[in-house]
């Protein structure tokens, strides 16, 4: 049994609220649980776990929302995150479940964040694609519905071309050798590669003749 003696506002946080029973700190609430009490009222042992339960979860969602103030993250990231700070089992489900329905958490809507950011600023192909998705806890299923929308060929020829910009000098067999293996790296496929790298020595050749050496020496070849 308990007395609620104080009911205060937080100073840093005025959407919650300290609940004080018999003069001691008990456990805080947010002001739509907390106007269900009142100073005076007693609680029985059942209810102060279950607000004790509730201020938990509180604290839960507060800290993954700090976490997604960076960046958006998936459902299996804010749980690491939340079990790395010795957050319990159940609390973290409920924690979860709760951010879902206000919409801060949304697998699908992060893969296609994740895919769009990576399209901007590092172009890769769909196999490296689904695998830093699948590390970040994305289902096989929304993997496959989002990199439907992928366009290959266009990511190749971009994340290519930077770099083909960067290997004036060298013979047309070192710059598919080197080029091939950089976009093996980025997760293209051999095909994509062959075309997107054919398209560039053509381009490129009409640009400046002189681009490419005719040297083609061991040392050129090597990777």
């Amino acid at each position: 049994m308990g007395v609620v003696t104080t009911l205060e506002v937080q100073k840093r946080n005025k959407e919650c609220v300290n609940v004080y029973l018999d003069g001691e700190y008990a456990f805080s609430l947010t002001l739509l649980e907390a106007v269900k009490l009142r100073k005076g009222q007693t609680l029985t042992e059942s209810e102060i776990a279950a607000l004790r339960g509730e201020d938990e979860i509180v604290r839960a969602v507060d800290r993954a929302a700090r976490f997604l103030s960076f960046r958006p993250r998936s459902i299996a990231e804010v749980q690491r995150n939340l079990s790395q700070h010795d957050t319990p089992e159940p609390v973290i489900e409920l924690a979860i479940e709760r951010l879902r329905l206000m919409g801060y958490l949304d697998d699908e809507a992060f893969a296609r964040y994740w895919l769009e950011n990576r399209t901007t600023f590092k172009p890769m192909g769909p196999m490296a694609l689904r695998y830093e998705l699948r590390q970040k806890g994305i289902a096989d299923s929304v993997i496959n519905a989002v990199l439907e929308a992928v366009d290959a060929d266009d990511s190749a020829y971009r994340a290519a071309h930077a770099k083909a910009l960067r290997m004036r000098g060298l013979s047309r067999q070192a710059f598919k050798n080197k080029l091939g293996s950089f976009l093996q790296r980025r997760g293209f496929n051999y095909g994509t590669s062959r075309d997107v790298i054919e398209q560039l020595i053509q381009e490129l050749a009409a640009e400046n003749p002189d681009f490419f050496s005719e040297s083609d020496d061991a040392e050129e070849m090597e990777e």
